[in-house]
């Protein structure tokens, strides 16, 4: 690799070092890039999946399709994160937070994310290929909305509601065409539900960036809602545990499915704590607890389907 995108300050000895210390140190750039060493993003699009997939298998998940989404979400998020960052290579250093991502920082280049993007975008091609013709088409429809989420955004002024709409629950269709080959209500509604669940978490994660984004002109959720912020949050959280509750009532489940949902209540009260003051650290906390809620949710459905009589 040129010593051109070599972190700065490497200097002479970086382009003398050994050829695999030089190839360890891109690999380490490209898991940075495709964002490996922060797991909670892929946690936040993994629950939904799992949700779907419990109840489109009816408690029993057929284990080759399990495999195939699991993997399946781990390299779309990588793929996102890697476009996400591409897009906003020239803005990610005007922002503290981001400032010093791979390619922010140009020790990665354009033209080696576009490659790896790729190569992420082959690699689930090959995984949906696995699956039924219309998972397949569904696939499709998701990757278009993946890979054009980070242009949509510099327009549109609610990024974070078509980041739902991308990332935040695609998989959900998906996973019900790929067990059922069909797409019912119940997964349009958990498919709102994640949806709404997505703006919530995202924007708690945008009011980190509020200050910055407003600097550089940037949209965001956070920017939209302005004073209102906790109370439109608090506001699609209940949304959000409505539309779960309508599922169950469907689904005819029952208390544990039901203390799923409580819990994950009394997380978002705690969230709501945790932004009583709007601090940046305090805001990122809260979106990482988001992390509790979809594993609650999820233990409650899975024990329904244990203990169900």
């Amino acid at each position: 690799m040129s010593a051109t995108i070599e972190p700065l300050g490497a200097g002479a000895r970086s382009a003398e070092a050994p050829f695999h210390h030089r190839l360890a140190r891109r690999l380490q750039e490209y898991g940075r890039l495709a964002r490996i060493d922060r797991p909670i993003g892929t946690l936040l699009l993994l629950w939904p999946t799992l949700w779907a997939l419990w109840i489109a298998g009816d408690g029993r998940p057929r284990q080759s399709v399990l495999i195939i989404f699991a993997a399946g979400v781990i390299v779309m998020r990588a793929a996102g994160c890697v476009i996400n960052d591409f897009a906003d290579r020239n803005i990610d250093p005007n922002v503290k937070r981001t400032r010093d991502r791979p390619l922010a920082a140009r020790r990665v280049s354009p033209m080696e994310a576009l490659v790896l993007f790729g190569v992420l975008m082959l690699i689930a091609l090959w995984l949906v290929t696995r699956l039924n013709a219309l998972t397949i088409r569904l696939a499709v429809v998701g990757a278009v909305l993946t890979a054009s989420y980070p242009f949509v955004k510099r327009y549109f002024p609610l990024p974070q509601l078509y980041l739902g709409l991308s990332f935040g629950g695609w998989s959900i269709p998906m996973a019900f065409a790929a067990q059922r080959e069909a797409v019912p209500r119940i997964a349009w509604l958990m498919y709102i539900a994640a949806v709404v669940w997505a703006v919530v978490y995202d924007t708690m994660y945008a009011m980190v960036d509020r200050d910055d984004d407003l600097r550089i002109g940037v949209h965001s959720s956070a920017i939209l809602f302005a004073d209102l912020d906790r109370v439109l949050i608090g506001v699609l959280q209940a949304v959000m545990l409505a539309a779960l509750a309508l599922l169950g009532r469907d689904m005819k489940f029952g208390h544990w499915y039901e203390a799923g949902l409580v819990s994950a209540a009394l997380l978002f009260l705690y969230q709501q704590w945790l932004m009583r003051r709007r601090e940046p650290a305090a805001c990122l906390r809260a979106f990482l607890n988001n992390n509790y809620v979809g594993m609650v949710i999820f233990i409650g459905l899975a024990l329904q389907y244990v203990y169900r009589r």
